[in-house]
C-alpha cells in the first residue's frame, strides 16, 4: 500500500469542485452575517469575545492532542499579551506557549507563510520542553502515527522521511502562498483550508505539534481568504467529534482524490461558524439583559449572573441550582431563594423542575 506522498502525482490533489460549491457559498454568506453582527457590539464586548474564542480554541486544539490545560490561565496569558487587565495568575510554559501561538496567528494572519513562522509556532508550542535546534525533524526513524500495543502496532500513517522534509516544506509553503487570494493560483476559501490541513499533516514535518499547527494553518488560510481573523470555533468543533476527525484523516491519506475529506472539513467549518455566531448572539443578549437590569439587582445577583455568563452560551451543564448560587455568592439559603425568585420576576432567569430538582437558566 502506498501513502499519498508516495504517489507519482504528489502533491497534486484531486477533488470535485462542484461538490463543494454550496458549502463555499454558505460559508461566505454566514461570514457576512457574522461580521455584521460583530461590528454592532461594543469594544469591551469585542475584547471579551476575542479573548473567550481565542482561549477556547487554544484549550481545545491542545485537548485534541491529549493535553489538558487551564482555561483561566490561557485567558490570563492572552489578556496580558493584548495589553488587557489580567489577574496575574501563575501560567505554565505550555499554557503561555499555546496562547502566544494563537495571538501570533490572530495578529499576523495576512503575512505570507514562511519557514520562520512555522518554526516560531513550533517553538511556542514546545515551551518548557527540549527540542531540536533545526526547524523540522531530522531523525532517521520513520515518522509513524500508530496505536495499539508495542508488539502489534496499528500504523495509521507513515510520513515522508526526514531527509525530504525541507524540500517538502519548501513546496508546501510555495503552494500555500500561491493559493492565497493574491497568489498566482487562488483557491476557494473552504477548499484551500481543507487542502492546507491534509497537505500539512501528510508531510508531518515536526516531531510533535503537527495537528495543532495544521489547525492553525487552516485558520490562517480562512482569515486570508476573508480578509480578517475568522475567530471560528474550529478546534472546539473537531474536539467534540474527535473520532470522526481522525477517521476522516485516515481515510484520505492513501490517495490524492480528496473530495470526501474536503466535504467533511467544509461541513466541520460550517458547524464551527454556527457556534461562533451563537456566541456573538449570546454576547449581544447579555448586553441587552444587563441594560435591562441596570440598578435593579443587588451585588450577589450580579456576581451570580457574571459567573453564569462566564460559562458561555451553553451555561452551567444541567442548569444553575440553588446550591450553585449559594457557593457563588456565599448567601444564606433563604436569601438565595429570594434572590433567585427576584431574578425570575425581573426576566433574567427561567426555572425548570421542583424542590431539589429545580434548575435556573439564563433567559436569553
Amino acid at each position: 500500500m502506498k501513502w499519498n506522498w508516495q504517489q507519482n502525482e504528489w502533491p497534486r490533489f484531486k477533488y470535485d469542485s462542484k461538490a463543494l460549491e454550496a458549502y463555499e457559498q454558505e460559508f461566505l454568506l454566514k461570514s457576512g452575517e457574522h461580521y455584521g453582527a460583530f461590528k454592532h457590539i461594543s469594544d469591551q464586548d469585542k475584547d471579551q469575545l476575542k479573548i473567550e474564542l481565542i482561549s477556547e480554541e487554544a484549550l481545545k486544539t491542545s485537548k485534541i492532542e491529549g493535553e489538558n490545560l487551564n482555561r483561566d490561565s490561557i485567558q490570563s496569558s492572552i489578556c496580558r499579551q493584548f495589553g488587557l487587565t489580567t489577574d496575574h495568575r501563575r501560567i505554565t510554559p505550555a499554557e503561555h506557549g499555546i496562547a502566544e501561538m494563537m495571538i501570533d496567528l490572530y495578529t499576523t494572519f495576512e503575512t505570507p507563510l514562511t519557514h520562520e513562522i512555522l518554526g516560531r509556532w513550533h517553538h511556542q508550542l514546545m515551551k518548557g520542553q527540549e527540542v531540536e535546534e533545526e526547524i523540522y525533524r531530522t531523525h532517521k526513524d520513520p515518522m509513524q502515527v500508530i496505536s495499539g500495543p508495542i508488539h502489534a502496532p496499528n500504523i495509521h500513517f507513515e510520513a515522508p522521511p526526514s531527509e525530504t522534509i525541507q524540500a517538502e516544506m519548501d513546496q508546501f509553503i510555495d503552494w500555500f502562498n500561491n493559493s492565497a487570494p493574491n497568489g498566482k493560483h487562488p483557491l476557494p476559501t473552504l477548499t484551500r483550508a481543507g487542502i492546507t490541513h491534509l497537505y500539512f499533516v501528510s508531510i508531518h514535518p515536526f516531531e510533535d505539534g503537527n495537528g495543532r499547527i495544521a489547525r492553525a494553518l487552516s485558520e490562517k488560510s480562512l482569515a486570508q481568504n476573508l480578509g480578517y481573523p475568522t475567530l471560528i470555533a474550529l478546534a472546539d468543533t473537531i474536539e467534540q467529534h474527535r473520532k470522526d476527525y481522525y477517521n476522516s484523516l485516515e481515510k484520505n491519506n492513501k490517495n490524492l482524490e480528496i473530495t470526501p475529506w474536503l466535504t467533511y472539513f467544509a461541513q466541520t467549518i460550517l458547524t464551527a461558524q454556527t457556534k461562533t455566531q451563537k456566541h456573538i448572539e449570546f454576547i449581544i443578549q447579555k448586553t441587552k439583559l444587563y441594560d435591562q437590569l441596570k440598578n435593579k439587582i443587588n451585588p450577589r445577583q450580579e456576581k451570580a449572573l457574571q459567573r453564569i455568563f462566564k460559562e458561555g452560551p451553553n451555561g452551567f451543564q444541567g442548569g444553575l441550582s440553588a446550591e450553585n448560587y449559594i457557593i457563588i455568592t456565599k448567601a444564606p439559603r433563604t436569601t438565595a431563594t429570594r434572590d433567585l425568585n427576584d431574578l425570575i420576576a425581573k426576566g433574567a432567569l427561567t426555572k425548570t423542575g421542583e424542590l431539589k430538582h429545580t434548575r435556573y437558566f439564563l433567559n436569553t
